[in-house]
């Protein structure tokens, strides 16, 4: 059974309809990417899985639980967290205050080790503890932000675009720490601009136009696919929606 089930899901911003019916399963053991061109709804389905815009029709099921219309607080204490693309840590605050704040959200026996472990992942945490969050490079940041949303009860992350203006060994040490994430038994569900970067990664993936999904399939075949080629990798094209990449099973 997916961790997370998203069915025919229509969401915007006050009476703008943007997600037209979208539907998204990923699994604890996953990375699932969510590609497709800018305006096609991608950041708003994240957004409407974590509650955090307005939701017309279609469900939310979290570990068999439908969740629809939860608030984000409360998904993040059943083990779902949104990292957003910017404004994802306290810039005024030092990495030892920015975790500290995340950790709120569990009882007050839990917060001691739940910042040891993720210290243990993000060495920078327990090397810098007093340095503030904003003058950290943009690759350092990303890392923050993961490891405050892993400081709570962590299952499934929802990451909004975690590589763009980053160098390349920052983008590097990003996608490497999401694989080492995911090692952990946490689901992953991410989009991200860099399509060829992000399906490579990916057990799965699904490509979004419109508000509406248009492929889906493993991540090596989406890669292999010549819709996606054509449209994100490289060249120019439509994608007819309602196709799917080829019948393989995504990549152990």
């Amino acid at each position: 059974m997916s961790l997370l089930e998203v069915d025919a899901l229509e969401a915007g911003y006050d009476d703008a309809l943007v997600l037209r019916g979208v539907s998204l399963n990923a699994g604890a053991d996953e990375i699932v990417a969510v590609i497709g061109p800018n305006g096609a709804g991608k950041s708003t389905m994240l957004k409407a899985v974590y509650g955090l815009v307005r939701r017309w029709r279609g469900s939310v099921r979290f570990d068999g639980e439908d969740v629809t219309g939860w608030r984000a607080d409360r998904l993040t204490r059943r083990g779902l967290n949104f990292v957003p693309q910017t404004e994802n840590v306290f810039p005024t605050l030092s990495l030892a205050e920015n975790l500290h704040v995340s950790a709120l959200v569990l009882p007050k026996s839990e917060r001691r080790s739940a910042i040891e472990r993720v210290e243990e992942l993000f060495p920078i945490l327990a090397e810098r503890p007093r340095q503030r969050a904003g003058t950290l490079s943009g690759g350092q940041r990303k890392l923050v932000a993961l490891a405050r949303a892993l400081v709570t009860r962590r299952r499934l992350l929802l990451l909004d675009e975690p590589s763009p203006g980053l160098s390349p060994s920052a983008m590097d040490e990003v996608f490497d720490k999401l694989v080492e994430i995911n090692a952990l038994g946490i689901g992953i569900v991410m989009v991200e601009q860099n399509a060829r970067r992000a399906l490579a990664l990916a057990h799965r993936g699904y490509v979004l136009e419109a508000g509406r999904n248009a492929l889906d399939g493993s991540g090596s075949d989406l890669l292999r696919n010549p819709q996606v080629a054509e449209l994100y990798l490289g060249g120019s094209g439509t994608i007819v929606p309602g196709s799917t990449a080829t019948s393989a099973p995504a990549r152990e």
